[in-house]
């Protein structure tokens, strides 16, 4: 049997080319480290995308006979293509401010976005223990169970416990972490502090890569709703911001319908924002 060898195997990409201009592949290699994707396939197809949209729009700006903006003095260096391309977006597309109507729509729509976190005041006691130390991991487990069994009986030992026991250095505060929000502790900890109700000791010691945790809950300060004055400004960025991005992917879907795009299947429907 012949063998079959690595270039036979796995042929190269197509030549990619728009409106005869020919896309190298070592141009697209290069762009590939700015795409994510879920394999090595769909990082190219992301990076063939973006390169064939900028081409589109870097002709278009040429054939209107765009100038790009002379480079600040300042700031991050653009290439002259890139300035072109600002340009051209600047001269051919025109997106509506968003007036108060549509902000306050907005804000009534989407009242889970513009209130404060909720605040939590989480007490413990630390049992230092390495995960993949079996041996102190299970004695950490059995000194937070005996602790446990103490203060479901006396919970006004708590505090006194945690300063002669626990092994963090809020020991010293009687255990008190202080207000902490959603996505400032450890997903474990965070999981058993929601599932309380203030003033609540977790009924089962809590693990996390620290070591083992006794965890009392012992306020929670409801997040309130921000006055509509102090967002409304931020609700018009997004909402020019969306409409200028949607307005841009238009626009590319019109050029490449217009376009002659060899080597990459580019549907308009399908063509991504500019970056």
């Amino acid at each position: 049997m012949r063998r079959v060898t690595l270039r036979e195997a796995a042929p190269p990409p197509p030549a990619v080319a728009v409106n005869g201009h020919v896309i190298a592949h070592a141009a697209i290699a290069q762009e590939v480290q700015h795409h994510a994707g879920e394999s090595a396939r769909q990082a190219w197809d992301a990076a063939t995308r973006a390169l064939v949209v900028r081409a589109l729009l870097a002709q278009r700006a040429r054939a209107l006979g765009v100038v790009a903006a002379p480079q600040p003095g300042e700031g991050p260096r653009e290439t002259e293509e890139e300035r072109l391309i600002q340009a051209l977006l600047q001269a051919e597309i025109r997106t509506p401010q968003a007036d108060e109507a549509a902000c306050r729509r907005y804000y009534q729509a989407n009242p889970a976005r513009f209130r404060a976190p909720d605040l939590f005041e989480p007490v413990h006691i630390l049992f230092k223990a390495a995960r993949e130390d079996a041996a102190a991991h299970a004695v950490a487990e059995a000194r937070a169970r005996a602790v446990l069994a103490e203060v479901a009986g006396h919970p006004e030992r708590f505090e006194a416990l945690a300063r002669a026991l626990s092994d963090c250095p809020s020991a010293a505060e009687g255990g008190r972490l202080g207000q902490v929000a959603r996505g400032e502790t450890t997903p474990e900890f965070e999981a058993a502090l929601l599932a309380l109700r203030p003033g609540e000791t977790c009924a089962a010691p809590v693990c996390t890569r620290y070591g083992v945790h006794v965890l009392r809950l012992e306020r929670k300060v409801e997040g309130q709703a921000l006055p509509f004055a102090q967002v409304r400004a931020t609700i018009a960025r997004y909402l020019e911001e969306h409409s200028w991005r949607r307005a841009v992917a238009q626009y590319v879907a019109l050029l490449a319908g217009q376009a002659r795009i060899e080597g990459f299947d580019m549907p308009g429907a399908a063509t991504p924002l500019v970056q």
